[in-house]
Parts: structure tokens; C-alpha cells; sequence
């Protein structure tokens, strides 16, 4: 009868871990603003704690810490959007003047590649180069449909800036009602054993998520500002969208720094422009690991660099920019378990039996 009670309660867990992937699969396309209110309720769950210590009801700290962040969020865009707009419309004007300078770049080098090519080898470099283009523009033609009609369509871009304030004043204002009713839920036999691993993936969660995204920010501003002050076109930009990518390991400085490159060679004939840029972003790379990172994140939140890619891929490719933001907090909870799991089992007698039967 206790083998019968324990494989029932495995089916029961198992059935609605299951049922929760499937639901989770089949509501993604709205699930966007409500995991983003959680995500940003959980970064100020912290602050309304502090404010409560002050004397303030949860629910006046909640309405100010709401208001200021989505006011703050506001003004940052307002102050952001005109200079953004006339970089980019500079920049457009100037692409002709940049492909120009390209090819007059890449003429010499094509004469050098000509004459070691017989004009065999050259029909089949124009066909590659032809199939290439070709499988480029399908890609970038499927990546608009799929921005189009997926996550970031009007619908849901309208819901991320309406629902979103709501959902997280709700969850904000009622977090600690929610967490105790989750306590409450949870098996009495196993209870302390749950809040343990539930409290270890806090801990990474909170080390990770909220340090990360103090490092992106300031790294955004670090290669936007420099990036400005050196001259390139664009520059603002690109150091923007370098610091957000770089809670993604080494993606945000590596993808700056290649396509920042790329723009001043194509901006400027002499190569100290170059130069210049590849500088912001070896001393962002260099204040990244030696004092951001560091005091920000810190080393003992048991996120390997390996692991957090594979989960953003992962998580990517399931579920697009829903799985992005899920992929971390998924990530920790599989380590935590992974962890607990090993601990269990070198404590079992499968481990001490296989030892001494070595």
C-alpha cells in the first residue's frame, strides 16, 4: 500500500508538471506581459521590504515603487527617442557613402582573388555567394513575419505597456500574500525540504537577475556614451543594444565590438576610428569582469556561463522571447535540483554500496 500511495503521488506530481509545460506551450502568445510584470515585481519586491521598514503600508509602497519605475522607464525613452531617431536617420543617409567606400575597399582585394581563381572556381564563388544572399534575405524576410505576427505584434505590444503596470502593482502589492499561500500549499511532510531549495534558488535568482541587470545597464551606458564621444555613427545604438545583449555571455561586447568595427571602417579611411572603438569596448570587457561583475553579481550564484547560454538558446528556440526571459529562472531551478538530487544520491545506499562494492 505505501509503494501504491508513493507511485500515486509521482503520477500526481509528474501529471501536473506536465500539464503546466502544455499550458505554458499553448498560452505563450500571452503570456509575455504577465511574465514581464513578475519578472519586474520580483527586482522590486526588495525595495518595497525596505520602504515597509520605514513605516510605509504595502500597499503606498507598492503604488510609488510602480509609479516611479514605469515614470523613470518613461522619461528614459522620451529623453532617448530623439537622439535615437536622428542617428538612425543619419545613418541612413549616409549607407550610400558606406557601400561606396566598402567596394572601393574591397576592389583590390577582389583583383587578388581573381587572379589566383581559374574561371571555374569564380562561377562557383558568384553561385555560392548567389545562394547565400538568397538564404540570407528568406531569413531576414521570415525573422520580420515572425516579429509581425508573434510576440512583438501591435496586440501584444499594446499589452505589454497597459498590462503589464497592472500586473505588476497586483503581484507587487501582494507578494508576500502569495509566497505564504504557496507555503501553505506545499506537502507537510516534505515542507522544510521544498523551502530549502525554493530559498537556495532565490538566492541565485536574485544574485544573478538583479546584479545582471545592473551590469547590462551600466554597461549600456558605458558603451553608448563612449562609443558617442569617439564619433561613430550610430554609436549610441549600438552600445545600447551591446550592454542589453550582455546578460548573454560574451554575446553583447563580441557582437559591439564586430559590428561597431564593421561601421568605422566604413565610416572613416583611417583606422584609428577602429582603433578607438575596439578601445570602449575592451575597457567595458575589462570594468565588466574586474569590478562589475564582480560587486554586481558576484561568483557563488552557481550559474555556469555554459549553462545560462544552452538555457537562452534552449529557451529561445521553444518558446522565442517568451523562453528568453523564462530560460534563467528555469535554469536555476534545474541547477538547484540537480544540486539536491547529487546530494541525495551520494548520501543513498546506490552510492555507499557501489563504493565498497569497488
Amino acid at each position: 500500500m505505501a509503494a501504491l500511495t508513493r507511485d500515486l503521488r509521482l503520477r500526481f506530481w509528474l501529471g501536473g508538471f506536465a500539464l503546466f509545460i502544455l499550458l505554458l506551450y499553448l498560452l505563450r502568445s500571452i503570456l509575455l506581459p504577465f511574465v514581464v510584470g513578475m519578472a519586474i515585481a520580483y527586482l522590486l519586491d526588495p525595495l518595497a521590504l525596505r520602504l515597509q521598514k520605514f513605516g510605509l503600508s504595502r500597499t503606498l509602497a507598492t503604488v510609488a515603487i510602480t509609479l516611479f519605475f514605469f515614470i523613470a522607464a518613461v522619461a528614459v525613452i522620451v529623453l532617448l527617442a530623439p537622439v535615437l531617431q536622428d542617428q538612425l536617420v543619419g545613418f541612413a543617409q549616409r549607407v550610400p557613402g558606406y557601400v561606396t567606400q566598402l567596394l572601393q575597399r574591397a576592389t583590390p582585394l577582389w583583383r587578388i582573388i581573381k587572379s589566383y581563381l581559374s574561371p571555374g572556381d569564380l562561377a562557383k564563388l558568384r553561385s555560392s555567394v548567389g545562394d547565400y544572399a538568397g538564404t540570407a534575405i528568406e531569413w531576414v524576410a521570415s525573422l520580420v513575419g515572425t516579429l509581425l505576427t508573434g510576440s512583438l505584434a501591435l496586440a501584444n505590444l499594446l499589452s505589454l505597456v497597459f498590462i503589464t503596470p497592472m500586473v505588476t502593482f497586483y503581484l507587487l502589492r501582494d507578494w508576500a500574500g502569495m509566497t505564504h499561500h504557496v507555503d501553505h500549499l506545499l506537502p507537510r511532510r516534505h515542507a522544510e525540504t521544498i523551502r530549502e531549495q525554493l530559498r537556495a534558488i532565490d538566492r541565485i535568482l536574485a544574485g544573478w537577475v538583479r546584479g545582471q541587470a545592473m551590469v547590462c545597464l551600466t554597461l549600456g551606458v558605458i558603451y553608448g556614451a563612449g562609443l558617442s564621444i569617439v564619433g561613430l555613427d550610430l554609436g549610441l545604438v549600438v552600445g545600447l543594444c551591446a550592454g542589453l545583449l550582455s546578460f548573454i555571455p560574451y554575446l553583447g561586447t563580441m557582437s559591439g565590438l564586430v559590428v561597431g568595427v564593421g561601421l568605422a571602417l566604413a565610416q572613416s579611411q583611417d583606422l584609428g576610428l577602429a582603433g578607438l572603438v575596439a578601445g570602449v569596448f575592451i575597457i567595458g570587457n575589462l570594468l565588466e569582469s574586474n569590478l562589475l561583475a564582480p560587486r554586481l553579481v558576484g561568483d557563488k550564484i552557481g550559474l555556469h556561463p555554459v549553462w545560462v547560454i544552452f538555457a537562452l538558446l534552449a529557451g529561445g528556440a521553444l518558446f522565442g522571447f517568451l523562453g528568453i526571459l523564462l530560460a534563467l529562472p528555469v535554469a536555476a531551478v534545474i541547477g538547484v535540483l540537480v544540486k539536491f538530487a547529487t546530494q541525495q544520491y551520494l548520501n543513498s545506499t546506490l552510492y555507499s554500496d557501489s563504493a565498497s562494492a569497488g
